[in-house]
Parts: structure tokens; sequence; C-alpha cells
């Protein structure tokens, strides 16, 4: 067999491959952040969406036969993917397929991760690839699928799960794997009350990433089998995987190994699903030392590109200076006599005079009136903030008309203000 490392070995591999993105969940624990939209459709890092960054990390391994698996208000997702995702060449067989919940199948909707997949076999089937990749569409990182892949192969596995080891007291929210010395997964427990720690590692825990690859007829014949197994909830944590464990070669593969761009040696990859973690994930952009490169040219992120005017900054007096410092200002926003600081303006926002905001993320196409003040709060889109509006000062009175985080950050969004948005989101 081809060494690992050999360029044209792994360009083999990611060819012979085909991606299918589940993005169809609500990501409910972002609370009103997705009442209008799903979760990778989220606006993260000043323009992008939350699903770009996997769409980037399968496009710049190479893989270029992808699937996006959607359901829920999936709207303004689709039309991200058509806008920004169109580049793909067909001629070359490149592409990036939407596929709704259509009940292809049956009369019902994706009822788990696995059915999701079990319910795209037509296409998986008319593509034909070696192995499939299943990939969440709602994290944050940079990972090399070639080399995932590679390993997948190396150890001739019928299954491998990308994993990253996690605190043991945050384990609870993971499928948490026990390993061999060859990295062969023993034990996979879903979520569970006690979870096994790493050898040598009694803090630490190995959790899976919700990254799968799987030989393609094997794929197949396991979903076919739970498809008809009675009591499965046809989820690959908690019926596939657990199944798969004793009787087949499943193998980890630790995220140390694929991810690009770590920064001091420790693997980036957030799970952004509250409003906390967002809030957090995005200032933390602005800092002078990201844990994030998104200036790495090498491993860029695409996303669909807006054509907007560059960031404007006016009037330089006392009291009505237009300036941020520690922030990200992204293209049409304009600030007008305002104040910025550790904050995150999203594109087209528009600030007027006599402002402040602080410690803040604001989304696309939000009006900021005058003398708005701001501290630790995200903004939806389309809000506009009426003149004097001060918000993350008191949270007492800030819970009578907004969402008030148990970290204390204050989330903003057109419904709390009254205001009947008809923009799609």
């Amino acid at each position: 067999m081809a060494s690992p490392t050999d360029p044209r070995f792994v360009s083999k591999l990611v060819k012979d491959s085909y991606a299918l993105i589940l993005a169809g969940g609500k990501g409910s624990r972002l609370r009103n952040l997705t009442d209008w939209r799903a979760k990778p459709a989220v606006p993260f890092g000043g323009k992008f969406r939350i699903i770009d960054f996997v769409l980037s990390n399968c496009v710049n391994s190479g893989v270029r036969r992808i699937g996006i698996a959607t359901q829920y208000k999936a709207h303004s997702l689709i039309r991200h993917i058509q806008r920004g995702w169109s580049f793909l060449d067909g001629r070359f067989d490149e592409f990036v397929d939407v596929l709704p919940a259509s009940q292809r199948l049956d009369d019902g909707w994706y009822a788990g991760t696995a059915d999701a997949v079990y319910q795209n076999l037509d296409i998986l089937r008319s593509n034909d690839p070696t192995y499939v990749l299943i990939l969440g569409g709602d994290h944050i990182y940079k990972m090399d699928y070639g080399r995932l892949l590679s390993d997948h192969v190396q150890k001739r596995a019928d299954l491998t799960v990308a994993c990253i080891e996690v605190p043991l007291a945050d384990a609870r929210a993971f499928g948490v794997m026990g390993v061999d010395d060859e990295w062969r997964v023993r034990e996979f427990v879903e979520k569970p009350e006690d979870p096994r720690c790493v050898p040598g590692r009694p803090d630490m825990a190995l959790a899976s990433m919700g990254i799968y690859v799987f030989n393609t007829r094997f794929l197949y014949e396991q979903l076919e089998r739970d498809t008809h197994t009675p009591g499965s909830t046809h989820d690959f944590g908690k019926d596939i995987i657990p199944h798969l464990v004793p009787r087949y070669r499943v193998f980890a593969h630790s995220f140390n190994e694929s991810c690009v761009g770590m920064e001091d040696g420790v693997p980036y990859w957030r799970d952004v699903g509250t409003v906390d973690a967002f809030w957090e994930a995005n200032l933390d952009l602005a800092s002078v030392d990201p844990e994030l490169n998104l200036y790495d040219r090498e491993w860029p992120i695409w996303t669909w590109q807006e054509q907007l005017p560059p960031a404007k900054f006016v009037f330089d007096e006392d009291g009505r200076r237009g300036y941020a410092v520690d922030s990200l200002v992204s293209g049409g926003c304009i600030v007008s006599g305002s104040r910025i600081a550790r904050s995150v303006l999203f594109s087209n926002v528009k600030l007027n005079s006599y402002g402040s905001i602080e410690d803040s993320v604001i989304l696309p196409e939000v009006v900021l009136n005058r003398g708005v003040k701001l501290k630790r709060c995200v903004v939806d889109k389309h809000c506009v903030l009426p003149a004097g509006l001060e918000a993350g000062y008191d949270p007492v009175e800030d819970a009578r008309r907004f969402h008030v985080t148990e970290g204390g950050v204050t989330l903003i969004t057109p419904d709390m203000l009254g205001q009947a948005v008809f923009h799609q989101r």
C-alpha cells in the first residue's frame, strides 16, 4: 500500500469519497437565534455562516462531491449555499447538492442522523463513492479530511470515528470512546453518566466529534439493518456505533492528527450551540491572538461574498469620535461618532453618534440609533435599536425585554423589539 503521506495516495482517496453533511438541526440551545433559521445558517465570525467551515474543510481537503441534508427552516441555508457555493465545476464531477427532507422512501421526515443518510441512499448509490464521510454542519473547526481518510484506509477500518479530548466534566454531553493501544474502539457510550477517562489522563475523555468515515458498501448494509431493527432511534451515536464496536473494525482518529493550523499545539473545535458559547467564540476572533486563525491563506474559509463598500469611521470630536479597538468590523459598516471596543460587527451595521458598543456581537443589517449603549450583547440580524437604548448593564431590566443567558449575555432580536421583519434570514 502507498504511503499515507504520498500526495497521490491521498488525492485518490478524497476523489473516491462523498461527503454528506447533516444540516437539518434546529439548534434550540441558541434560543431565538434559530427561530427563523437552522443552526448551520447562523452567521459567525463577522462575514461567514457556521456551515462555511465544514464546507471549506471539504473543498480545501479535495473532497468535492458534497451533499447537504437539510430539514428545519432551511430557506436561508439553501439560499446561502446557492449563492456562495456554486463555484464548484460539475464538468469535473464537483458539486454541492442540497438534499431537503423530501420523504423519498416513506411519509416521514428525517427521524435521526442515520435515517437522514438512509433516506438519501439512492443519491449515494448514483455517485458510487468508495468512502462516505458523514459530517455535522454546525461546528467550527479546520480539518484535513484527507488525513482522516488515509488513517481509515491504513488501519483497514470498516468505520473510523474522529475524536477529540475533552475535560471529563464535559464528556457527559458527548459519545465517549474507550480505545486500545492501536486506537481500535473497544467501548462507545453515548452521553454517559460516568465517562471513561483517557488512559493516563484521568481528567480527560475521548469524545466523538460526530465525524465518521464508512466504507460505502458497509454503510449501506448497516443502514438497511438498522432501518429494520425494532426500537432503533436510527441515530449513529445511539444505535449504529454501539452495535458495530463489538462486531467490526471500528477505529478512533485523533483530531490532533488532522487539525489544520493548531495554535500552541491545541486543536480548535467549537460547538457554538449556546448563546454564551456563540458570543465567546466570536469575541475570541477579535482578540490579539485568537485561537482560530481566519487569516490562513493556505486553508481559507470560503463563503458568499456580498459586494460591499469598505467599513467607514467618521467624526473626530470630543464625545463624538467614530473608532473601533480590539474589534472586527466587516464591509458596509458605518461607524458614525461612536466607540466600539472588543466587539464583532457583521456586514452593513450602521452605528449612529454618541453610542458605545463593548464586548458585543452585532449581526448583519443592524441599525443602532443615537446614544445606544451595549455591553455583553448579541444583536440579531435586522434589529433597529431605538435612540438611547441601553442593554447589558442591568440584567433585571434586560430580562423584562430580552433574553439574558446564564453567563450574563443579553440576546436581542427583532421579535423582542416588536419589529415586523419580513426579510429572509
